[in-house]
Parts: structure tokens; C-alpha cells; sequence
């Protein structure tokens, strides 16, 4: 990834114009460091909007990279200072992205390794898993853990979705601070975009 650019933000997922591109988009709870990992797969500090406030993302962003791909930063799910029937107008803006973008190639669902398995990101990733959407799980803030914590971590995490899955989706281990995992997610997205053209 070389270049960059702001396409748009939507609040209705009908109004986000098509597109023949393919596009991966990045979902997670709210304040999991989805923006900060965005930028730094792009090699931009300011591409998506960070914060450290939760829900800061609540709309639907595009960027074009390299006139080769799109990705897509959706609103953090869970908890959020907007009121019920706002966080209800996520949930449904997110389902109908989800399970109507026709050019989604997959969707990066980020996780924080510093706690637990989190029951609001387990149902939203076997609720994927039964629509079938194309998932890759990304573990934030590896830097934070000490080895033996980040390994316990992460056995945590595979035991939880074993309890609903038989295989599990790709799970890459990243840390915006010192790039980890990068390599890894720019080579699952670059075997997405050959698959696409076959």
C-alpha cells in the first residue's frame, strides 16, 4: 500500500456508491484501535480518525489505496455514548454493509488481546460465521502484553470460538505501535485480490 485517499463517509450503507474494487473492511469494539491500525497498514498517522473517546467512527469511511482497492473503517460495535436507537441505526447500517456489499472481498474483525474473550465479540463474529461472510481476526495491542500473557491471551481467545466453530477464521496477531503484523494482513489482502481476478 502506497497512496491513500479520503473517497467518503456515509450514515446509510444503500447511499455508499458501487464500486468493481475490492473492498475489506474493518469492524471492532468500540475504541479496540481499528483507525490506528488503518493507518498503519497505509503508512498515513491521520488517514482514519483516532480517538480516545470511544465510538468516534459513526459513519461509514472509504479510502481508495493505490487506485487498486477500497478499504472500509465501520462504527465500532458495543458500547458507545450515542443513545439506544442510534446504536440500533449502527447495528442495522452495519448487517445491511455486511451481507449486501457484492465487491466485500473480507472483513478484518479486531479483538483486544489485553482482556479476555468478550461475549459482544464472539456473537458478532459467529453471527458472521452464519451468514458467511469472509472473515480474518486481528488481535490489537500485542505490544501491550508480555509473551507468556499474550500467549495465554490468545489460547483464551481460540478456546472461546471453538465452542461454535470447527475451523477457525485466519487470526493475525498486530500492534500499531510497532507494526506487527502488517506483512501478514497486506499478504491476506493481496491473495483476496488474486482470487477476485481468477
Amino acid at each position: 500500500m502506497k497512496h491513500a485517499t479520503y473517497i467518503g463517509s456515509w450514515e446509510k450503507s444503500v447511499d455508499i456508491p458501487v464500486s468493481n474494487k475490492p473492498e475489506f473492511a474493518f469492524i471492532g469494539r468500540s475504541n479496540v484501535g481499528k483507525s490506528s491500525l488503518i493507518n498503519m497498514l497505509v503508512g498515513q498517522k491521520e488517514l482514519a480518525r483516532t480517538s480516545s473517546k470511544p465510538g468516534k467512527t459513526q459513519t461509514i469511511n472509504l479510502f481508495d489505496v493505490d487506485q487498486r482497492l477500497h478499504i472500509c473503517d465501520l462504527p465500532g460495535y458495543g458500547y458507545a455514548k450515542v443513545s439506544k436507537k442510534r446504536r440500533t441505526e449502527f447495528k442495522n447500517m452495519i448487517r445491511y454493509y455486511l451481507t449486501k456489499r457484492e465487491n466485500l472481498s473480507a472483513l478484518f474483525v479486531l479483538v483486544d488481546l489485553r482482556i479476555p474473550p468478550q461475549t459482544i465479540d464472539l456473537e458478532f463474529i459467529n453471527d458472521c460465521g452464519i451468514h458467511g461472510i469472509p472473515l480474518v481476526l486481528v488481535g490489537t495491542k500485542s505490544d501491550k502484553l508480555k509473551p507468556e500473557a499474550l500467549k495465554e491471551n490468545l489460547k483464551a481467545i481460540e478456546n472461546a470460538l471453538y465452542e461454535a466453530w470447527e475451523e477457525l477464521p485466519p487470526f493475525v496477531v498486530s500492534s500499531a505501535n510497532s507494526k506487527v503484523g502488517r506483512k501478514e494482513i497486506l499478504q491476506i489482502i493481496e491473495d483476496a485480490i488474486q482470487r477476485s481476478q481468477q
